[in-house]
């Protein structure tokens, strides 16, 4: 099981964790919500918890715990420019489904 990060995430991850001062990696969690059914989180992550699967790439690191990385296996973790916004955007090979504003997926485990 795994998620690959992409140059520009890694690179925005780092950005952000230099900004905030402390922190070991970018936290990512599914969540049900939306009319879709499931949404992504994202936080800091200041440790490693029991449950947790770290992934590491171009020296940036992203935590998940078992439970969303089951969601997400296989994704790829980007940081892009959409017109006037900067986004994380996950390229999730599982997502069968995206709600009208993109906010929410339905997926197949």
């Amino acid at each position: 099981m795994a998620i690959t990060l992409t140059e520009s995430a890694a690179k925005h991850i780092k950005n952000q964790l230099a900004k905030r001062g402390s922190g070991l990696a970018l936290r990512i969690g599914v969540k049900p919500m939306g009319c879709s059914g499931y949404g992504y989180t994202y936080d800091y992550a200041d440790e490693v918890r029991e449950n947790d699967e770290l992934f590491e790439a171009y020296d940036a690191k992203v935590v998940l715990d078992k439970v969303s990385l089951q969601y997400i296996d296989g994704s790829k973790l980007d940081f892009v420019n959409e017109g006037l916004k900067q986004i994380f955007k996950i390229d999730n090979p599982k997502v069968t489904a995206m709600c009208g504003c993109g906010e929410s997926f339905s997926i197949k485990v």
